[in-house]
């Protein structure tokens, strides 16, 4: 017998993906939740019962999205250079993907909330990664002194920005180029 809760996740994981296949399809502003509903084959009420209103669950695929890239991407160890290669790798994870770099360039209001003006659930998410990271890298001698949590979430500023950003300098920087540059950021920033 299948518990509620699994149902629930599997009802949820549908919800997600057809609003994921939705902002592909008709991008972030036309999709609706009716059309979610369709594509998930649940009902609209089913989704309300979830989230109040689409931006929740815009929200909430996002969170899914950029947490599940940290966990694709393994951690390289620890130390500055393998903190490093982890930011960098989730970095070109995420400017890469479809759904998160539609939200960013299509939905700029909603976009903004994110970026400029509140603190997200998945940015949170990074930023304790990164500072369960960073405290072992001062603790192993690579990376300087300073507040984990603080450290953290500056270069999580410094990635968003080249995520947000990259396409704006794609002509000057490459893929490759943004990924070489961004690592000498970081590692700048975090050397003892």
């Amino acid at each position: 017998m299948v518990s509620i809760r699994n149902s629930d996740s599997s009802v949820e994981k549908r919800i997600l993906d057809a609003a994921a296949a939705c902002i592909l399809a008709y991008g972030v502003e036309r999709t609706t939740m009716t059309e979610i509903a369709r594509r998930a084959r649940v009902s609209r009420p089913t989704i309300y019962r979830r989230w109040p209103d689409i931006r929740w669950v815009i929200a909430e695929l996002l969170t899914v999205r950029i947490s599940g890239v940290l966990e694709q991407v393994p951690d390289r160890g620890a130390g500055r250079e393998a903190t490093v290669e982890r930011v960098v790798a989730v970095a070109e994870h995420l400017r890469n993907d479809d759904v998160v770099q539609s939200v960013i360039r299509n939905a700029p209001n909603l976009a903004m909330v994110y970026i400029a003006e509140r603190l997200g659930t998945s940015q949170q998410i990074l930023i304790d990664a990164l500072a369960e990271a960073i405290r072992a890298g001062q603790a192993e001698g690579s990376v300087r002194q300073g507040d984990p949590h603080e450290m953290g979430a500056m270069c999580l500023l410094i990635t968003q920005s080249t995520i947000q950003s990259a396409q704006m300098v794609e002509k000057l920087l490459d893929a490759d180029a943004i990924n070489v540059e961004l690592a000498r950021a970081l590692n700048g920033y975090l050397a003892s």
